[in-house]
């Protein structure tokens, strides 16, 4: 874990790998609980039984936009600023969802610190995130996301 005192130490860190995390499981009553909070209830997510017979792998798969949803609490896990009032997420500049994350399947994140810019009371920092699935070549995801921090 990367430990700073500020926000502005982060500048420092400008093209630095952060991780991975720890790998965390996404279970079916995680997908279940994402598709109760934002109604896409489509089969490939919840349906179980039609999944084991129509999916590749037989599985239902998580909604990318849970995946995404994911990163802010992998990333805590990556860094953490000792004297920092408060953090916001800024925006992305590109999200991709390359493979699907199977139900039961082991996530973990790298961040990659690509730019750090000065706001009034704090940083805008830009990172290329990349979510890992274990045991498979491609990642789950890849973002360009920007979150701000104050000091």
């Amino acid at each position: 874990m990367l430990e700073l005192e500020t926000p502005l130490d982060i500048k420092q860190h400008i093209g630095r790998e952060l991780g991975p995390s720890d790998w965390m499981t996404v279970d079916q009553p995680m997908i279940d609980k994402f598709a109760d909070a934002t109604g896409d209830h489509q089969w490939i997510h919840v349906d179980v039984a039609r999944a084991k017979k129509e999916m590749p792998g037989g599985k239902t798969i998580a909604h990318g936009y849970l995946t995404l949803s994911l990163v802010p609490r992998l990333a805590a896990t990556l860094t953490r600023v000792k004297k920092r009032s408060r953090g916001v997420n800024y925006g992305s500049n590109k999200v991709r969802f390359i493979s699907p994350v199977p139900a039961g399947a082991r996530i973990r994140l790298r961040q990659r610190i690509k730019n750090v810019e000065d706001i009034t009371g704090g940083v805008r920092v830009t990172s290329e995130m990349t979510v890992e699935i274990e045991g498979q070549d491609k990642p789950a995801l890849v973002a360009e996301l920007i979150g701000q921090q104050y000091v």
